[in-house]
């Protein structure tokens, strides 16, 4: 890359010089043209025997006028081209610097030990070719396989669900919901517009006229991502009056990795604040304290309020209880068990003004459940593990949130509106989503929802009652040890059949 710079570079200097030096060309042709041309056989104008008159001289000037006039445009038309060539040998340069900036700036970063190939064009093709498009790759057992996940124009089926999706559903996401017509479209411009290395025939509609397709006309597609090169698209289109289907392969490779930024952030004089809204849950009060202390945490101050329980309302009396100033603050729950890892996840993803933290909690299981075939229970610290059978990833519950102090004031705090359980937590959630800083959702391993005996009220109001029961439902147990608790009769029925025969056969 330098060598090449070093030419253009040089081209450039021989280029000045030749403008120089036509310049000087054109101004030694001007003083040619302006010296009076003389005739040594012609007569002079004006000698004597010779009559000329005042129009004689008028069309000789206008003459030498109109010749300095049309040699002056030629002149200024060769500069104007000059300057032109010049200016587009500036920007070849400028380009190629910036080139060499972004290579060295590492638009082809990978941690890999493939070298990024230098044209962006060459390397998505690339990615085509290491995916699992055209031809099929040997996977070491059947969880090797990455499944697709089918959509129509309406619907998409997914395998991945989670506690909060669906096996079919319209998809919610703008990202999502963008991509995929974003592809249907670019499947209906292959067929309507097909290159000539396309195995398609050109049909032709029953009048004649050229046969297209639109979105109506799509059936169904599938699609599937490899995280370390694109997503591949399988789309399927058909007339309603023909028996062949068009289909149509696409492929979203992903492009290098570009490095966005590099910071130091510094963690060590970030205070937090922990809230804790309570309401009698003593014993559980006394479980979390015992955690407080274990973190190194010693200084609290309680806040009293004399009138019926309402989280929002308590964690806006504790936001605004600090008057020191700006201050990062932790939403929490009396039954929530944190690590000290997890409260430095809370300052490094909470920024004032930028970003607010919202972690995904575990929540466990019912440990008389969970734990059946012992006699009594672990101790806590030993149920904190992430199994299936032990707790889920808590998807739908917002409670539990890392934000700074003036960020939860300028968006005017919990709903006051909202009564009993459940609902405040998720309109402060929508206020975020709705504003300009960034969610940062994610599941945290240090964060831990302890189970306990859930009772919903009967005050609560019908929306209230059926998020109560369904959490209630949820925080149970697994599906497998909650279907062996409904076939626990036909369990003891065969173990019953089974001591009993092993017992016939000892006798006989």
């Amino acid at each position: 890359m330098p060598r090449r710079g070093l030419i253009l570079q040089t081209r450039t200097h021989w280029l000045l010089l030749g403008l120089a030096l036509l310049c000087s060309l054109v101004l030694f042709l001007y003083l040619l043209e302006c010296a009076p041309q003389t005739d040594g056989n012609a007569p002079l104008p004006g000698v004597i025997g010779e009559n000329y008159g005042k129009e004689y001289y008028q069309a000789l000037l206008q003459e030498q006028e109109e010749h300095y006039q049309t040699r002056a445009t030629s002149l200024k038309r060769q500069i104007a081209q000059l300057k032109q060539e010049l200016q587009e040998m500036s920007e070849k340069m400028r380009s190629l610097q910036e080139r060499k900036n972004i290579g060295a700036n590492g638009i082809g970063y990978q941690g890999n030990k493939e070298q990024t190939p230098s044209d962006l064009l060459e390397f998505l093709h690339s990615q085509i070719d290491k995916a699992e498009v055209s031809i099929g790759a040997k996977l070491p057992s059947e969880y090797g396989v990455i499944p697709f996940e089918s959509f129509t124009l309406m619907k998409v089926f997914q395998l991945e669900m989670g506690l909060t999706r669906h096996p079919e559903e319209k998809p919610v996401r703008k990202d999502k919901r963008d991509e995929l017509v974003e592809v249907i479209e670019a499947g209906l411009e292959v067929i309507n517009n097909p290159d000539e290395d396309d195995e398609q025939e050109d049909e032709d509609g029953p009048l004649g006229e050229k046969m297209i397709f639109n979105e109506n006309d799509f059936i169904e597609g599938y699609y599937r991502t490899e995280r370390d090169k694109g997503t591949q698209y399988e789309l399927f289109f058909k007339k309603a009056d023909l028996m062949e289907y068009r289909h149509v392969t696409l492929f979203r490779p992903f492009g290098p990795l570009m490095k966005v930024k590099s910071e130091m952030i510094d963690i060590t004089r970030s205070i937090i604040n922990i809230i804790v809204p309570l309401a009698e849950r003593t014993e559980a009060f006394v479980q979390f304290m015992q955690n407080f202390s274990e973190s190194n945490f010693h200084n609290y101050t309680l806040v009293s309020l004399n009138e019926e329980f309402n989280r929002g309302r308590g964690l806006n009396v504790g936001a605004r209880a600090w008057d020191k100033g700006e201050v990062l603050m932790f939403f929490c729950d009396v039954d929530i068990y944190f690590s000290a890892e997890f409260l430095n996840s809370c300052r490094l993803n909470a920024e004032p003004g930028k970003k607010v933290f919202y972690p995904v909690v575990f929540s466990l299981y019912n440990p008389a459940i969970v734990y059946a075939s012992q006699d009594v229970p672990p101790p806590v610290e030993q149920q904190l593990v992430h199994k299936k059978d032990s707790g889920f990833w808590r998807d739908f519950g917002f409670g539990m949130t890392c934000q700074y102090r003036s960020d939860f004031l300028t968006i005017g705090g919990f709903d006051m509106e909202v009564k009993g359980w459940g609902g405040e937590d998720v309109h402060l959630y929508r206020k975020y989503l709705h504003g300009d800083l960034i969610v940062i959702r994610t599941p945290v391993p240090g964060l831990f929802h302890l189970w306990h005996e859930k009772r919903c009220a009967d005050e609560l109001t019908p929306e209230q009652y059926r998020m109560c029961i369904q959490s209630k439902a949820m925080n149970e147990a697994s599906h497998s040890h909650l279907g062996m608790l409904v076939f626990r009769e036909e369990i003891e029925t065969h173990l019953h059949k089974q001591a009993y025969r092993t017992n016939s056969e000892a006798v006989g």
